[in-house]
This record gives structure tokens, C-alpha cells and sequence, in this order.
């Protein structure tokens, strides 16, 4: 059931992923499309950016800029802050808001009882039911952000914690280029 639920996350981040990548770099998409034989100018290739091609390497800050590589799956994957607590996370476009597991939720502080759990959350898998929490600081690098909203689920319906758009949402800028993703406070 959980496979079902990640492989159907996976399905939606991609086809929100790539309409992204598509609009933030164009050239890319277009010069994968191109049969291999094809030769262009070499004026016409995007710069890569150093990251890329060290996909499991850890965010790296850039002032109040971070570039997340992505990893072997193509995922972007790296250690944040979560109320002062290092916990790994998975940024993903395609959730509305930040998404935690209960064992996590009690690692950063957050105590929730069975009547918590009320809010209904559709998933791939079914209806289930999440708790509503508010994460006093979500930090990655030197980007940080205050009271984000999130939810909680049970460590058996959410193994991976993802950074949806309750947090995304509150930067400046997040686009996906050459394979890394910038994000900008």
C-alpha cells in the first residue's frame, strides 16, 4: 500500500517536475528531444551548474541561496532544520504543504494525542487521517522561514518527509536548472 502511495507521488512530482524544468530551461528539454546524431552549436548549451554533477553531495549555501543537486532518482534530497533538529527531507512541488511522520514530529518537539489526527488527507492509497501543526522554524542552509504550516501522518503512511509548498511558497524563488534546484530567500 505504501509502495503504491510512493510510486503514485513519484508519477505526480514527475509531471509536475517536468512542465517546470521546461519552462525554466527550454534548451534542455529541446536539446534532450534531439536524436543523438544531431549537432548544434555549441553557443546554444546552458552552463551546467557545478552541483549537478555531484548529486550526493548536500545542499550548498549560496549567501541566501541554496542549490539542492538532485540525486540518483533524480529527487531532490538533503538535511534541513526542522525547529533546530536535523532531519532529511525530500523537497516536493507537487505537495501543498510540508508532510512529516509522527516519529519526526516527536523528534522536533511537536507532542500530538490519537485526537489530533483529524484532519482527512487524500492519498494515492486512500483517505487517512493528519494531524495540522505549525513548525516554528524550517531552516536549509542559511534560508530559513518561520510558523510553516505542516502535516503530520503515521510513520507507516509517510517514510520520506516531504517539503511541499507551505514552505516553497515563502521564498523568493525556486526553479529547477541543469539538474539542480535553486532556492532563493
Amino acid at each position: 500500500m505504501l509502495r503504491r502511495l510512493l510510486f503514485l507521488g513519484a508519477i505526480v512530482g514527475t509531471s509536475v517536475w517536468i512542465p517546470m524544468l521546461y519552462q525554466s530551461n527550454p534548451r534542455l528539454i529541446e536539446s534532450l528531444l534531439k536524436p543523438a546524431t544531431s549537432t548544434g552549436p555549441a553557443a546554444d548549451a546552458q552552463p551546467n551548474l557545478t552541483m549537478a554533477a555531484v548529486p550526493e553531495r548536500p545542499a550548498q549555501p549560496l549567501g541566501r541561496k541554496v542549490v539542492v543537486a538532485a540525486d540518483a532518482r533524480g529527487h531532490f534530497t538533503s538535511a534541513f532544520k526542522f525547529n533546530g533538529r536535523q532531519v532529511d527531507g525530500m523537497i516536493d512541488t507537487g505537495a501543498t504543504f510540508v508532510a512529516i511522520n509522527t516519529s519526526t514530529a516527536r523528534r522536533i518537539g511537536i507532542s500530538l494525542n490519537a485526537s489530533d489526527f483529524r484532519q482527512k488527507v487524500n492519498t494515492a492509497n486512500g483517505t487517512i487521517n493528519a494531524a495540522v501543526v505549525t513548525i516554528d522554524r524550517l531552516q536549509i542552509g542559511k534560508i530559513a522561514v518561520d510558523g510553516v504550516q505542516a502535516l503530520v501522518l503515521d510513520d507507516k503512511a509517510l517514510r520520506i518527509n516531504l517539503i511541499g509548498m507551505s514552505f516553497l511558497q515563502r521564498l523568493e524563488k525556486y526553479q529547477v536548472e541543469n539538474g539542480a534546484l535553486l532556492l532563493v530567500q
